[in-house]
């Protein structure tokens, strides 16, 4: 994280503006921010695959951020999720950088996906397997020149079909649940299931956001912006799921997720779901691990109810798809089927107390929503 640099002004004889004072130290505190970065950057020790430090295999269960297919030579992918809005909402991006192997592990690569919440285009970027590094200590992949963390991320693409160069910087970070607390996994005992199709994990329910990217002819700020983390990793994505997500609503400092997927376990398959609601500082999590109930209506190709029970809080979900754009997810470790995702669609969220009184209700048109496959057979 860098740090903020207050500076000291001592034994002035001359008489300085206040106006000069604030532009030198907004320029030096740049300059130095900058250097931070840079030296913390090039300090990380970065590991390629098939390669870690003693230890690395019990310190990634416990902490699902970090990279988790060190070992893996087949069938596999990983890939985590940066979204980024702007303070007012002009700017909505989306990026994953990630690896995809094959399932006889004959074909593998690296990538770069980006979407672009306002207009729905999508971008796909390729490197070399080798182009992926992580680091084992905290959170932190290279692919390419790209840098990519739990505090900072850093981009320089130039592409045929698109480019895309800056730095974002992320202060705030919100996790799951207080450090103090052992279950930091949003999939609860799931988690340690050995051979599930996917695993899913967040790094961070919401963040305050800084810096500027440049995709192709348009520059994004997102000063006073606010993003989220999360991350699969697998052999594929489910056959078919559900996903929910937003943390810009009115009211400040909330964040919502829902998943709701279709898991083939044994032979077989179960509906499996799990979320959380950050409301006032307190996370309430939900899912089929805390014998949560949810129930859903499917009111059109784009549109949803659900109602979730847990404890005493009963939420009562509508979303709504506007504008979506295409993804490549991976399939058996390739990255060879197309969803559609929308960032910038419909929800409205009420939630109640085991009293039945109303104890939040709030909208927003800047939300994540994927409707993926059949999903009739997740009732």
């Amino acid at each position: 994280m860098i740090k903020l640099i207050s500076f000291t002004i001592i034994n002035i004889d001359i008489m300085i503006s206040s106006r000069f004072i604030i532009l030198v130290s907004l320029i030096l505190h740049f300059l130095f921010s900058t250097a931070a970065y840079s030296q913390t950057e090039n300090t990380i020790s970065f590991y390629k695959i098939g390669d870690s430090k003693p230890g690395y295999g019990l310190k990634k269960l416990k902490y699902s951020k970090l990279f988790q297919g060190n070992k893996k030579d087949k069938n596999y992918f990983e890939g985590w999720y940066f979204k980024m809005v702007s303070e007012k909402g002009e700017s909505i991006l989306s990026v994953i950088p990630g690896i995809s192997i094959s399932e006889k592990g004959d074909e593998s690569h690296a990538f770069i996906q980006v979407i672009n919440g306002k207009t729905g285009h999508t971008y796909y970027k390729s490197f070399h397997i080798n182009d992926f590094q992580f680091s084992t200590e905290n959170f932190a992949v290279m692919i390419g020149e790209n840098f990519f963390s739990e505090d900072s991320i850093v981009l320089n693409i130039k592409d045929d079909t698109f480019h895309l160069t800056g730095k974002v910087f992320m202060e705030n970070i919100t996790d799951l649940t207080p450090q103090k607390k052992r279950n930091k996994r949003i999939m609860g005992i799931y988690r340690f299931i050995p051979f599930m199709q996917c695993y899913h994990g967040v790094v961070s329910l919401n963040h305050q956001l800084s810096g500027t990217l440049q995709l192709n002819e348009q520059q994004h700020a997102f000063d006073s912006g606010s993003g989220y983390i999360e991350k699969d990793w697998g052999s594929s994505m489910p056959a078919a799921w559900i996903w929910i997500q937003s943390n810009n609503f009115t009211t400040k400092n909330t964040s919502f997720m829902l998943s709701i997927a279709n898991i083939p376990w044994l032979g077989s398959h179960f509906t499996g779901f799990l979320g959380f609601f950050l409301n006032n500082g307190k996370v309430h999590r939900f899912g089929t691990y805390n014998r949560s109930k949810l129930e859903f209506d499917i009111i059109s190709q784009n549109q949803i109810n659900i109602t979730i029970k847990h404890k005493r809080l009963t939420y009562l979900i509508e979303a709504k798809q506007e504008k979506s754009g295409i993804l490549i997810a991976p399939v058996n470790g390739s990255m060879d089927r197309r969803i559609s995702e929308g960032i910038n669609a419909k929800l409205k969220i009420k939630a109640y107390n085991n009293k039945d009184q109303l104890i939040f209700s709030d909208s927003t048109s800047i939300a994540g929503l994927e409707l993926v496959g059949d999903i009739n057979i997740l009732k």
